[in-house]
Formats: C-alpha cells, structure tokens, sequence
C-alpha cells in the first residue's frame, strides 16, 4: 500500500527524521490559512499524487508570497498530472502540501527495501540525489552502493558508515546521517515497510539533514498489524476494480493487455501471463482467486475482468486442489447470467471435481471453448481473439 509525501514524512518524524514543517489539505482556502503559520521566506508547493515525476509534471512549484502560493494553488488542485508513472491517463490532484523551502548544499539519494533473494535488508545510496535512481543506475553506476543488512532489532554503526560513505561528509553531519539510518531502519521494521525511499536527502547550508522528499510502501499483508496505517489509504489513487477486488479478498492487478485471466494461484496466473506473452498476445491482468474461493468469490472475479473495456477474451484456467472445479463452474455461471458475455471464453479445467465441473459448463449455454491444457488454452484463446 502506497501513502502521500505528506503521510510519510509524518511517519518519518515520528521515528526521528528531520524534515520540513509543511502542512497538507484539500482546499485552497484551508491550505493558505495554515501557510501563514509556516516561518519561511519561500514557499514550496507539491501536488500529492502516488507516483514520482511530479517535478517534471509542474506537480512542484516554488513561490515568493502567500499571493503567488493561492494563485498556483488553485492553477494545481483538480489539475491532472502526467508523469512517467501516470501513464498517459495522468492523475488527478485532489491534494496538495505547502512546506517551507530550504537552503540547499548538496542532495543525495537513499533508500530502504526487502532484498528477497537474500533475505535481507538493502540500503541505497547515492550523492546525485533529485535525479531518477534508474538514470544514475544507468549512466553512472559507480555512484550507487547497496548496503545488504541482516535483519535485527537494531541497525549497527558499521552497517549506517557503509551506507552514507559515498556521501562525503564532515563529521556533524555524519553524526546526523547514521542517526537518519537508525531511524529509517526502526520505522521499516516496525511498521512492515516494503519500501523507503528519500528523493532527495539534503545537506543544507546549516548543516543539516534533511529528508527534502519521501516515499513509503507497506506489506498490504501485514496491514492488520497497523490499523493506523491503514488508514492512511487513499482509494482516490487506486484502480476502482482493484479496489472492488480488495473487497473480495481477490489478487487482482490491471495490466495493459487485451486478454482477461482468471487463475487459481499466484504460480500458476505467472506461468498464464507468461504463455499468453509467448503467443504473441498480452494479458489484461493478474487475477488469483485463491484456493478455497467460494461460488460469490469466482463471480465478483468474473466481473472484474469483465468491466474492464480492454478485455478481447477471457482465459480461466484452474487447477483443482483446495479449490473445486464445479465450485468455480458454477461461479462463472452464475456471473454470466447477470453479465452479457460478448468475448471468446477458453475454460481449462484440471484436478478435483473438473468432470463435474467441465458437466456444469457444456450443460449451462455459454459460448465457451474447452482446452485439455495450458499450452492448448492459450492456443485458443489467441486465435479466437483474432
């Protein structure tokens, strides 16, 4: 689960962090009003939008007087921002955050995630910080380290030096970067953090650092842990059938293909996509219903997949362990007597019950193509969508 820049640094100063007093809102009006209260010569203006670029965008603006600051303000609410990790559709801005603006020295980049095939925890740094990561990765490679840390309670000295070497600094200032790290890595374990991410991390000129910009991720797996947390979510910057998935317990992400999957198992919706891909068609999604999902779970999954405009043909392939085929048979059924069914529908059924479930199907009056296998089904599927 993604949260605003403004969300995170609060997170941030709760475990230590400095960061810039800076106030969020939803109204132009509120958002002057609660300026005024900031001790600044400038004013920074951001747009709060999940997803980065918003620089680039006009999402960040920096300006002289409260006067300039309402005019912009108002130009930016309710705008809609195209940045790299938009897509072409952009996002609209439904909120924005004022902070005070700093004196910048120097800006680095420094972030904090799950190393997975270590199973540890990856600190990176850089010293061009303000510039895309995948930009430096790429030209200068040398100017990035990775700091793998074992995971414990707490993060050592040693492992804070490693991480904040390549950012050259005097000795008070080193003193407040390890203490940064220690604080970043505190709040990554406590709170299930996939991702911390600092964009810049600033030097001022008095000496200090700053965490200028942040973006967090959570484990949506733990978010039970964190009720506060959860909270934070803003449905607004989420995918509305993504969000319908949510309600159903469905592992559901839209992609950009143009046929729908409906898969038990996050091994086996892999290996769909990826076979669907190797026949030269997209697929429109990565949909798991799980194990065990129920007659209402398969019909909501149905749905979804269907909403989606995209969306040439549908492939559902099941393989029945916990999960029954007539379970799922019946689930697809019962969505297609509320939903007209324009597309090709390539069914693939294996293991518990498929015989039962495979009877449900051939005696319900649907337009369905039946599949023996994978390889057969995406066969199917991509012919029949053209």
């Amino acid at each position: 689960m993604n949260i605003h820049e403004h969300q995170a640094k609060e997170i941030l100063k709760k475990y230590g962090a400095i960061v810039p007093a800076g106030f969020f809102s939803t109204s132009v009006d509120d958002l002057i009003e609660k300026a005024k209260n900031l001790k600044t010569e400038k004013y920074v203006l951001k747009a709060q939008i999940h997803a980065g670029g918003r620089g680039k965008a006009g999402g960040v603006k920096i300006l002289n007087t409260l006067e300039e600051l309402k005019n912009s303000a108002n130009e930016l609410l309710g705008k809609t921002l195209v940045t790299h990790q938009t897509g072409p559709e952009g996002r609209e801005v439904k909120r924005l955050y004022v902070e005070e603006s700093s004196n910048i020295e120097k800006e680095f980049y420094l972030s904090c995630l799950v190393d997975r095939a270590s199973s540890k925890i990856a600190f990176i740094s850089s010293d061009q910080g303000g510039m895309d990561i995948e930009e430096v990765a790429s030209s200068n490679p040398e100017k990035i380290i990775t700091t793998k840390v074992d995971m414990a309670e707490e993060i050592s000295d040693a492992d804070c030096e490693s991480v904040i070497k390549i950012f050259d600094l005097n000795n008070d200032a080193k003193d407040q970067a390890i203490s940064l790290i220690k604080s970043i890595y505190k709040m990554f374990i406590s709170t299930d953090a996939n991702m911390v991410e600092v964009n810049p991390l600033i030097l001022t000129k008095e000496g200090k650092i700053v965490c200028l910009d942040a973006k967090v991720n959570f484990d949506s797996n733990a978010l039970f842990r964190h009720p506060e947390i959860l909270e934070l979510r803003d449905l607004n910057e989420e995918d509305p059938t993504e969000i319908e998935a949510s309600k159903h317990d469905l592992a559901y992400i839209k992609l950009d293909g143009s046929i729908g999957c409906m898969v038990n198992g996050a091994g086996l919706a892999m290996a769909t996509m990826d076979i669907i891909k190797l026949y030269g068609k997209e697929p429109a999604n990565f949909l798991d219903v799980g194990g065990g999902a129920s007659k209402e779970k398969v019909s909501a999954a149905f749905k979804i997949i269907l909403s989606d405009k995209n969306v040439k043909g549908i492939l559902i392939n099941i393989f029945g362990g916990i999960m029954r085929c007539d379970v799922l048979a019946q689930g697809v059924v019962n969505a297609a007597k509320e939903i007209n069914i324009s597309v090709p529908l390539v069914v693939r059924l294996a293991g518990t019950n498929f015989k039962e479930g495979k009877e449900i199907l051939d005696n319900s009056g649907l337009k369905l193509i039946s599949a023996e296998n994978l390889d057969d089904a995406a066969k199917k599927i991509v012919e029949a969508i053209k």
